[in-house]
């Protein structure tokens, strides 16, 4: 990999042990690590992780998995840590009709408070969108005034189109590495790479040739080695022009 630095745009670090934890951010050591809130507790743990981690960033907000167990209290850890310099983002915030049918009126209504939230601290805005994808897209259309990324990216060239038209990056992960993942590879042939950004969301998803073991941040590498490929240009230049995405979507101060 040379000297090219790499960053894992989205991940859980909440999933691993301590032991684990420790040899995932050794294994990133020369390289940047963004991890993802979901609820109360597992934004406190950012916060831990990003006081304690060199190369550790941070966004925290509130998953739509997590909307009926939120209070006050949610927005309070969110608003009273969100000027830590390593906290850069708002998430991941969203919508999901696929695991969760009947609070749609609760999720639009949490996820547009912290669309709000994002534009009023000028924080990006990491979005989770499962089979939502034109609530997503309108909702944001409407209200989003801040940059913003749409991790794990599954929807179509087209609906993808638009949302670069907001000025939203697309987070590529595991997925793309997989046999059936078609639709993932029509994207990264046909966007340009100024609009990508890598992740993991590990621990889940891990790419080939690892599946089936737990997902880390160094994975990384096989989802940029996969996009080099589909895009036949070299790994170091997917590597460059990801990490330059990352640094200016996230106003990261390396």
């Amino acid at each position: 990999m040379g000297d090219i630095m790499m960053i894992d745009t989205h991940c859980h670090l909440d999933e691993y042990s301590l032991e684990e934890l420790e040899k995932v951010i050794t294994k990133m050591q020369d390289n940047i690590i963004i991890v993802s809130g979901t609820n109360d507790k597992t934004n406190l743990d950012v916060i831990k992780f990003v006081n304690k981690y060199k190369n550790v960033y941070g966004v925290i907000g509130i998953h739509p998995e997590y909307v009926n167990e939120v209070t006050e209290k949610s927005f309070e850890i969110i608003e009273k840590n969100i000027n830590n310099p390593k906290i850069v983002g708002i998430g991941e915030v969203g919508l999901d009709y696929y695991w969760i049918k009947d609070n749609k009126k609760e999720q639009l209504e949490i996820f547009i408070k912290q669309i709000k939230l994002a534009n009023k601290y000028n924080k990006t805005l990491v979005i989770h969108s499962r089979e939502a994808i034109s609530d997503t897209y309108n909702i944001l259309k409407q209200y989003l005034k801040t940059k913003a990324v749409l991790h794990c990216y599954s929807s179509s060239l087209e609906m993808a189109n638009k949302f670069i038209d907001l000025g939203i990056k697309l987070g590529i992960g595991g997925v793309v590495t997989f046999k059936n993942s078609k639709q993932i590879k029509e994207i990264v042939e046909n966007i340009d790479l100024k609009h990508l950004l890598l992740e993991t969301d590990s621990p889940y998803l891990t790419p080939e040739p690892n599946r089936g073991k737990k997902n880390e941040p160094y994975n990384s590498i096989y989802v940029a080695s996969k996009i080099a490929e589909i895009k036949k240009i070299s790994l170091d230049e997917v590597l460059e022009v990801t990490t330059t995405n990352a640094i200016s979507q996230f106003d990261l101060m390396l």
